[in-house]
């Protein structure tokens, strides 16, 4: 002990231990909080990262599968004209084929009689009509969505 403490009555110099003791105890407790929010703001960064990598994943698949799609269209082209035409023996392979595309997320779209939309539709031929909205009238080309989003728009004839 130095000689301060010999003239301190004991109650003091265990009051003043406690004191030390604690207040270390607070600064131990204050810095686990803040290493805590640390790790839990790492953690949350973490799954927002894995999230976002996850979806960029998603996004790049469908993408790399939407242009297999799109090389396939004109060989749906074709077997369509070809169907159209009265060619024998397209109608079969034009099937299998719409139906192998769709199950992975083609549709086609179904705009004949419906309202104009330039997003999924290209206006080729235009017809008098009596003034009133633009309807599709005939579908020269038809279009394509690839998991919700136009892969290829319609060539249609409009009306009005």
């Amino acid at each position: 002990m130095s000689e301060d403490n010999v003239d301190q009555p004991e109650d003091a110099i265990d009051a003043e231990i406690v004191e030390l003791i604690e207040h270390d105890i607070d600064a131990l407790v204050q810095e686990r909080n803040e290493f805590k929010d640390i790790a839990l703001r790492l953690q949350a960064d973490f799954e927002n990262y894995k999230k976002r990598v996850t979806s960029n994943m998603s996004d790049e698949v469908d993408r790399a599968t939407g242009r297999i799609a799109d090389s396939l269209l004109p060989v749906l082209d074709a077997c369509e004209a070809a169907f159209a035409h009265g060619a024998d023996g397209v109608e079969p392979i034009w099937s299998a084929l719409m139906a192998a595309l769709v199950k992975q997320g083609l549709v086609a779209l179904d705009l004949l009689d419906k309202p104009f939309d330039p997003t999924t539709s290209e206006a080729v031929v235009h017809e008098e009509g009596d003034g009133g909205e633009p309807i599709v009238v005939e579908v020269l080309r038809t279009g394509y969505e690839w998991k919700g989003r136009v892969l290829r728009a319609a060539m249609v004839k409009v009306r009005g």
